[in-house]
């Protein structure tokens, strides 16, 4: 069984920072691109930030410049950095993952249980 599992959700006020983590245990045998997405009350789940095993980031435009994603494989643990946060940011952030949980089979999709970001303005 594999598992992700987010923490470092919390309140904060406009302009503060949070950082969540996400770390992945259980049959892994590969893991690969991980990613951030969020969903917003009464809006559809978007995507955030991704990475490449190798380190490739990508960023969608509104969170450039003030999140920051990164990644430990050894511990298996990816990151998001959210700086400047506003109250638009305000969601339910998930991780993502592709892994391969044994060698020859195709990656699949996990998701952890999402941790509540929460914007004060």
């Amino acid at each position: 069984q594999v598992q992700l599992v987010e923490s470092g959700g919390g309140l904060v006020q406009a302009g503060g920072s949070l950082r969540l983590s996400c770390a992945a245990s259980g049959s892994i045998f590969m893991l690969n691109a991980m990613g951030w997405y969020r969903q917003a009350p009464g809006k559809q789940r978007e995507l955030v930030a991704t990475i490449t095993s190798g380190g490739i980031t990508n960023y969608v435009d509104y969170v450039k410049g003030r999140f920051t994603i990164s990644r430990d494989n050894a511990k298996k643990t990816m990151y998001l950095q959210m700086n400047g946060l506003s109250p638009e940011d305000t969601a339910v952030y998930y991780c993502h993952a592709q892994i391969r949980t044994h060698w020859g089979v195709r990656d699949y999709d996990y998701w952890g249980q999402g941790t509540q970001v929460t914007v004060s303005s």
